[in-house]
């Protein structure tokens, strides 16, 4: 295992959930962060929870060339996080909405084949890209989850033909179960509670994860240079339930 100290990490998504649980952890470990996020505001709101011991830049992940001041900016560095995401769609499919899931599609996968395609420039060899995934590509909500489904399955074979093509870099996936971020507010408001128990009674692991519970994943996979194409699940055994 290599130690994180003195490393630059990188971590897209680093405002807030488990991006933020992400950049803590990474700072225990005498890491050096650089979180990444399209609002200002709450950047600047991270910064002061994580002590001011970090870098932000605001970036827009549907913007190739935000993404690519980001990389300049960012200089060298060992390793990338993408924690990155939107609320995702949940029509039945016969309402789909094409407009939504474009602007889904565009942020979760073509934002993370637009952060492979400019972190390459400045990602040093041997060090790693971590891509996170999720549980409705194991456990898809019905109706309603074909879409997001889609989506996080990809990544599995995104990152097994990117570990061959940019090879000894390292590429992997987290793939969470629930984990009590800021988006359960916006998805479902004053009921997350009631879903959070239900959730809770039924996983293995008697609980919905905190996003310091998934957060040592990522550090795992920053810190073993002999994993990469690989996918790992840390749902608290949601996928058996």
């Amino acid at each position: 295992m290599a130690p994180l100290k003195g490393q630059k990490i990188v971590v897209v998504g680093g405002s807030s959930g488990i991006g933020l649980g992400v950049a803590k952890a990474a700072l225990q470990n005498d890491a050096e962060v650089v979180i990444v996020g399209r609002s200002p505001d709450r950047l600047k709101a991270a910064e002061t929870a994580l002590g001011g011991r970090v870098k932000s830049i605001a970036a827009d992940m549907t913007r190739e060339v935000d993404i690519a001041r980001l990389f300049d900016e960012v200089g060298a560095f060992d390793h990338l996080v993408s924690t990155a995401g939107t609320p995702p769609p949940n029509y039945p499919i016969g309402d789909t909405d094409m407009d939504f899931v474009r602007g889904f599609v565009d942020n979760k996968l073509i934002g993370a084949v637009m952060l492979a395609k400019h972190a390459v420039r400045g990602l040093k060899k041997g060090g790693s890209m971590i891509f996170t995934s999720g549980i409705n590509k194991d456990r898809p909500p019905v109706p309603g989850g074909s879409v997001v489904s889609a989506i996080a399955g990809s990544f599995s074979y995104f990152a097994r033909a990117l570990a061959q093509e940019l090879a000894p870099t390292r590429i992997n996936i987290v793939s969470p179960g629930w984990v009590d971020t800021p988006m359960w507010d916006e998805l479902v408001g004053e009921a997350k509670s009631g879903y959070f128990a239900a959730m809770a009674g039924r996983v293995p692991a008697g609980k919905v994860a905190a996003p310091a519970d998934v957060a040592p994943a990522y550090l795992y996979l920053m810190g073993n240079d002999f994993m990469t194409g690989e996918t790992i699940h840390i749902d608290g055994g949601q996928r058996l339930v």
